[in-house]
């Protein structure tokens, strides 16, 4: 890739829908397992560590990948970046509609990970075409979007498995993804470098943090069954600490720093990642939880439902999560960052615990949800929003992957601790957990979503601190 320094020319609603349109569709393509893990796990024959594995594999490449991205991103031009990274993702989206067992499954999803690179990439576009205040919104359309298409995926994975196969659950997204490559292509102009092209990857962190991430994720996946092994635990801990530790001391060190630390010690930019986690945390419980709920038999606290009855139950939170983004974008330009996410926050608590006080009506589910997708997507807009426009335009893509990582470990945390929550409330004997262990992983995480509200106000009220 060469360095070009023409300056940007401003770009129409078609680009930007080109990018609106790429975000769709990678959010198709990152949700598609989730739902149909269990399908996946009879058909390939995998165990549950297995299973565990398929589900995080993607998360942990995309945090990985998402502060490289970022900063390519922000040293050579976002286009060049982006439309490099998707042709890995669309090779990694082929390879998983072809796979014939695991093994090259979870090579598809190590490459399919790169998508979550995506979106910093789209911001540094959007950033270097737009007016301050047109970009905001834009940001807002693009995250907005992103969660819609991830939402869809959700809801549409699990049909097109059981109707036609697993193998199109995959290519079908991964095709959309290769059309709205291919229009950011001819539609978006070339944005110049921020950054001088002097230094390289810093591949000892990328090392470093790759440990520490797979760890983490292997403490919170298999922490449970490990209780009556605690030295495996206790040495997973140990190594955990090692590579977080070791990862730390070289990115403090290092002349070009692969994720820079000392951003972080910005206010404005150690808050986002901290409500950011704080707030995934809580939203992964209600993406967790209710549809377990909804799938609870009949004949004790649930309602039965298939996966098709399931995803239309989801359909309402599907359309808040779309529509927050715009919501969000046009709120932080109007009233500021701090206002918008206190009303999240606030609508996210009051969604967590009626989920806690009332779920015996499928409508009660239906509500919570919605009200939970609302409020994440208004918070994380918001968090992203903030960030981006708080710091120098050649740190954006930096600056807005440190974001979107912890987002995705907020939500890997969540999701870990709320399913341990449902094991250990699982009488002995049986397959449903106790209705008492869902109460509890809704409060837990209405107690997780207030705590941020600590931190929300010692937020300025404007975008830039």
């Amino acid at each position: 890739m060469t360095t070009t320094h023409a300056p940007a020319r401003p770009i129409g609603k078609a680009a930007v829908g080109a990018l609106g349109t790429l975000a769709v569709a990678t959010g198709a393509l990152e949700s598609v397992v989730t739902p149909t893990l269990p399908l996946l796990q009879r058909e390939l024959d995998m165990s549950p560590a297995e299973g565990a594995l398929l589900s995080i594999v993607l998360l942990v490449t995309g945090a990985l990948i998402t502060p490289i991205a970022g900063k390519l991103g922000d040293r050579y031009g976002g286009k060049r970046v982006v439309v490099r990274l998707m042709a890995v993702v669309c090779v990694g989206g082929l390879v998983s509609a072809l796979a014939p067992n695991l093994p090259v499954l979870l090579l598809g999803q190590v490459l399919q990970g790169a998508m979550v690179g995506a979106l910093p990439l789209s911001f540094i576009l959007v950033r270097a075409h737009l007016p301050a205040g047109e970009s905001k919104v834009a940001i807002g359309v693009v995250s907005g979007l992103f969660v819609g298409g991830a939402m869809a995926g959700t809801l549409a994975a699990g049909p097109v498995a059981e109707g036609l196969s697993r193998h199109w659950m995959f290519a079908l997204p991964t095709f959309a993804v290769i059309g709205a490559t291919v229009l950011v292509h001819r539609l978006m102009p070339h944005d110049p470098p921020r950054r001088p092209d002097g230094t390289g990857i810093d591949w000892p962190g990328l090392v470093l943090l790759s440990g520490t991430l797979v760890t983490l994720m292997l403490v919170l996946g298999l922490g449970a069954d490990m209780v009556t092994q605690p030295l495996v635990l206790l040495g997973l801990v140990v190594l955990l600490a090692a590579f977080g530790t070791g990862w730390v001391a070289v990115e403090r060190r290092a002349a070009s720093p692969m994720v820079d630390l000392r951003m972080l010690t910005r206010p404005a930019l150690g808050k986002s990642c901290v409500l950011t986690f704080l707030i995934c945390v809580g939203t992964s419980a209600a993406t967790y939880l209710v549809p377990q709920l909804f799938a609870v038999p009949a004949d004790t606290y649930g309602f039965g439902a298939s996966a098709t009855a399931i995803g239309f139950f989801l359909l309402p939170g599907a359309l808040a999560a779309s529509l927050a983004g715009p919501i969000s974008g046009i709120g932080v330009r109007r009233l500021g960052s701090r206002a918008v996410v206190t009303a999240g926050v606030l609508l996210m608590a009051v969604g967590l615990l009626g989920l806690a006080a009332a779920h015996t009506e499928i409508w009660h589910l239906v509500v919570g949800k919605a009200l939970v997708a609302l409020a994440n997507g208004l918070c994380v807009t918001a968090m992203v929003t903030r960030t981006a426009t708080s710091v120098d335009l050649g740190d954006t893509g930096i600056a807005t992957g440190l974001v979107l990582v912890t987002r995705v470990i907020g939500f890997a945390v969540g999701v870990q601790v709320t399913g341990a929550i449902l094991t250990a409330g699982t009488p002995s004997g049986s397959k449903i957990p106790a209705e008492s262990a869902f109460v509890a992983g809704f409060v837990l995480a209405a107690a997780v979503t207030v705590l941020s509200l600590l931190v929300v106000r010692t937020m300025s009220k404007g975008v830039k601190e």
